[in-house]
């Protein structure tokens, strides 16, 4: 839903219009009938640090142990690509 609200009462009612920017509406603060701002959610990220560690963590177990990431066979002496 589209919410156009002027200044004065952008001002009075911001708790509630930051509620409605929280559940999907558009609010668009005016100044003379004329849309200036828009006041919009900040989206929340979808995982944590911890997330990220503990996939990385399961992705080693596929691992067989001594694998490197080097890979120097794809390089001469001089470090030029073969």
């Amino acid at each position: 839903m589209r919410i156009l609200v002027n200044v004065d009462e952008a001002a009075k009612r911001f708790e509630e219009l930051i509620e409605l920017a929280l559940r999907g509406d558009d609010v668009l603060i005016c100044r003379a009938g004329k849309p200036v701002a828009e006041l919009t959610a900040i989206a929340k990220p979808k995982g944590t640090m911890d997330d990220v560690w503990s996939l990385a963590e399961e992705g080693r177990v596929n691992v067989p142990p001594g694998t490197t990431s080097n890979h120097d066979e794809f390089y001469d002496e001089h470090g030029l690509p073969r």
